[in-house]
């Protein structure tokens, strides 16, 4: 919807979260004497006027008194009452919809905080007019206050910020696409298809950077219409591929490029090192919440890694692959989170032909880096890298990642 169409309409803001505060402040900008409607399962807390709030189980009944639903990502659409799909956009929608500059927009299961961060260096070091938004920038509808032209928006997308937008933007990074969040879709194919959506949409005069060596992706665009331009990689040599491709569509310098690559310092909580300590290197790898991003760090550290942390929220993924990895690699000792510790213990033991790993449950992470110091030999590697989402007995992979850096810290002392 272009922004004129608001006017004379009832807005509902779905899902008060980050993106969910960023479209009220950009709406009361907007329209400062119209009363928006907020919804969300939780307690609102916002104060002021010309505010209609509705909070607990029934919240989603707020949805028939309104023209329009601005509706936040962590809110599945599969949960929403179908007669109202119709009225319902998102913040994703809306800035596509109104946007004058140019969008590069990046998504993949795993690489693309850190392929935004680092082509968003790369055009700032170029002196571009660049904005980094979504997941890991700024909150993105506020930008259009002083949207031109020149601007180009580094734009972080994931699966639920993609799912049913009709829109794609100028230049699409598509690095891999992995089974995940296959509780928030009905099933894997769902999935694929809403990190499709970056590309769907794409013109002939548009540009498509595209993992080569992921086989769901190249049945996926095969009927693109824009420029494909294919890389390959592993781990962090495929985030570099993707942003070096992207910036040769801005024509930017070899040497421009090299320069903001060497100087790019990696984002926290992605095969983080965090030191050695007693003879022990640690790496927090805590953003690694499925088995590939965890292979994918045991291929980056090698054969050192002799003890590892896995296991969280269970989110119905495979982890035949994962155990076949940590055998192979010979890992001395697994600590094992619930919920998943035990479902991936059980796949060790059944894979397991002769040697098997030592094996500890841990419910908190205290806990795990004792067991971690305990069973680790010097000059060896202890790798937190779940292989899960967090939030069986964490708050998110932050508070994961920090409390590992605390204690790793605290008995290294």
């Amino acid at each position: 919807m272009v922004l004129d169409e608001f006017k004379n309409k009832s807005i509902l803001i779905l899902g008060f979260g980050r993106e969910g505060k960023d479209a009220f402040l950009f709406f009361r900008k907007m329209f400062p004497d119209k009363t928006l409607g907020i919804a969300d399962k939780n307690k609102i807390s916002i104060k002021g006027r010309k505010i209609k709030k509705y909070s607990g189980k029934n919240y989603l009944e707020s949805l028939k008194h309104y023209d329009v639903i601005i509706k936040s990502p962590g809110i599945p659409f599969k949960e929403l009452p179908k007669k109202e799909l119709k009225k319902i956009t998102t913040q994703t929608e809306i800035f596509f919809d109104n946007c004058k500059g140019k969008i590069v927009g990046i998504t993949g299961t795993k690489g693309k905080s850190t392929t935004s961060s680092l082509i968003f260096e790369i055009l700032k070091k170029a002196k571009l007019k660049v904005h980094l938004a979504g997941n890991i920038g700024k909150p993105i509808l506020n930008l259009l206050f002083f949207d031109t032209e020149k601007d180009i928006y580094v734009y972080e997308l994931s699966s639920h910020q993609l799912y049913n937008l009709k829109k794609s933007p100028q230049i699409a990074v598509l690095l891999n696409i992995y089974p995940e969040h296959l509780d928030y879709y009905r099933n894997f194919k769902e999935y694929a298809l809403a990190k499709a959506n970056i590309a769907r949409y794409q013109k002939k005069e548009d540009f498509l950077v595209f993992n080569s060596q992921d086989e769901t992706i190249k049945s996926l665009i095969k009927s693109s219409k824009a420029k494909k331009i294919a890389i390959k990689g592993k781990y962090y040599d495929l985030d570099r591929a993707a942003a070096k491709a992207v910036a040769k569509i801005f024509k930017i310098p070899g040497r421009t490029i090299e320069k903001a690559i060497k100087e790019f310092k990696p984002l926290p909580h992605r095969l983080e090192l965090v030191g050695t300590y007693k003879g022990i290197t640690f790496y927090n790898d805590s953003l690694a919440t499925i088995p590939e991003a965890t292979i994918g760090a045991m291929d980056a550290l090698g054969k050192r890694v002799e003890t590892m942390m896995l296991g969280g929220f269970d989110r119905k993924i495979d982890f035949k692959k994962l155990a076949e990895k940590v055998l192979k690699n010979k890992v001395r000792t697994v600590i094992l989170f619930p919920t998943t510790g035990k479902k991936i213990w059980k796949e060790i033991v059944r894979q397991a032909k002769k040697e098997i790993p030592n094996h500890f449950f841990a419910d908190n992470m205290e806990k795990a880096v004792k067991i971690a110091y305990q069973y680790t030999g010097k000059n060896n590697i202890c790798l937190l890298s779940t292989a899960c989402s967090s939030f069986s007995i964490f708050k998110d992979y932050e508070e994961k990642g920090n409390l590992f850096k605390k204690y790793v810290k605290k008995y290294g002392a």
